[in-house]
């Protein structure tokens, strides 16, 4: 093809995020807030803006409304130029159901695609940390005439089978795909690690309307269902993303990719940003991260009511936050939060809203939006007593709920 292909793009944005409840009781996973000022469905969206693929339609069905909201607010693009971002909620278009997997939510909408007419559609997922420029992929899948390529990236055997595992021929085409495997396959040559899947495809449009489309089988989901059976007719690729580079990039970011499906991952993938040199540069000007930017002040360091000295180390504060006379440390603190006087905040992750009170002490915690912590508060410094009142992952992070209110 001599000229760039019209590509539409599908973010799959319905799901339900099980495994990062609180955050999720009163949203859907991709507008989870993240890194403060963020919401994770942004960096998909950003990869796609930067990339000039700006014809993008986004699936949602779980308490969408904040999702719904963040999108039609914040995502706009020139309707001169015809291009758009524009959620689609299940609208029950083929019956009396809402979506019953991944490939169904493209069946329920080919409309989109009727409309469109695209050569080619990218479907991506919505809830993960990274940069990559997609026109890379696309342009591979297009030399290599494939129905249907997949972005693919090593992780951890231990990790690899909450992931569809793919094994691969020298020539990049997928010969297995274990979707969520107990003992999936690991790389050659390397027993420690397994290819795993993205969750980000690049498909040929005839081929996708095809697999999707009931006849003999009816596929509900495009890791479960569609890869497989395209691997198996030989029309499947795997796409390097270790080898996808983004301007502004270094060779430390490249092939940096977080799945933040459990709240461990969640916590560890914010702190990834506050590190003195992060892996993850929020700071790229040639590939920005675009987000909503409301009318908020500075954030404001000061010293408290009483002249308490204010301490912040190795942290992001966000637009209209007030440190006031607080001690920070390796922590994240969300737009328009107020900590006040002797309250001690390390290693937290603070969402939008929060008001810290005096003397409070936060230690290993995720705070959701509109908490309002009192005066000596202790979270984070005595495990057995935070397991009664609050929600606490593996790894020991206490988890309070939006409006969580104390007795």
């Amino acid at each position: 093809m001599d000229v760039d292909p019209n590509v539409l793009v599908i973010v799959l944005a319905g799901g339900e995020g099980k495994r990062l409840q609180p955050l999720t009781s009163d949203r859907a996973k991709p507008a989870v807030p993240f890194a403060g000022t963020y919401r994770m469905i942004d960096f998909a969206l950003s990869n796609f803006a930067n990339a000039g693929y700006r014809k993008i339609v986004v699936l949602t069905q779980y308490k969408s409304h904040s999702l719904d909201r963040h999108i039609t607010q914040t995502w706009r693009f020139s309707a001169m130029l015809d291009d758009y971002v524009t959620p689609v909620p299940a609208q029950m278009r083929r019956g009396p159901h809402w979506f019953q997997g991944s490939a169904d939510a493209i069946y329920q909408n080919l409309n989109l695609i009727y409309d469109e007419r695209p050569d080619i559609v990218c479907v991506f997922g919505a809830d993960h940390i990274y940069r990559m420029d997609p026109r890379q992929m696309v342009a591979e899948h297009m030399d290599n005439d494939a129905g249907v390529t997949v972005a693919a990236i090593p992780v951890p055997k231990r990790d690899a089978r909450e992931f569809g595992v793919i094994e691969a021929a020298d020539d990049g085409r997928i010969i297995a795909f274990h979707e969520k495997v107990d003992d999936p396959p690991t790389m050659p040559g390397d027993d420690t690690r397994c290819l795993a899947s993205m969750g980000n495809y690049v498909f040929n449009t005839a081929t996708l309307i095809d697999i999707v489309t009931p006849g003999p089988n009816q596929f509900t989901d495009l890791g479960g269902d569609v890869i497989p059976a395209l691997t198996s007719a030989g029309d499947a690729r795997v796409y390097d993303f270790s080898k996808n580079t983004v301007p502004g990039q270094d060779d430390r970011e490249r092939g940096y990719w977080r799945d933040v499906g459990t709240l461990d991952a969640f916590y560890h993938a914010n702190m990834d940003l506050i590190a003195a040199v992060p892996v993850f540069n929020l700071y790229n000007e040639r590939w920005p991260v675009f987000t909503s930017r409301k009318a908020l002040p500075p954030a404001k360091v000061s010293r408290g009511s009483g002249g308490e000295p204010p301490f912040v180390d190795d942290s992001l504060l966000c637009q209209g936050s007030i440190l006031s006379g607080a001690h920070v440390e390796r922590s994240i603190i969300g737009p328009g939060t107020f900590v006040d006087h002797d309250a001690h905040v390390t290693d937290s992750i603070i969402f939008p809203g929060v008001r810290v009170g005096p003397g409070a002490r936060l230690h290993r915690c995720i705070i959701d939006k509109n908490v309002n912590l009192p005066e000596w508060t202790r979270i984070g410094l005595e495990p057995e007593q935070d397991r009664e009142r609050y929600t606490i992952s593996d790894e020991g992070i206490a988890v309070l709920p939006k409006d969580y209110r104390f007795d």
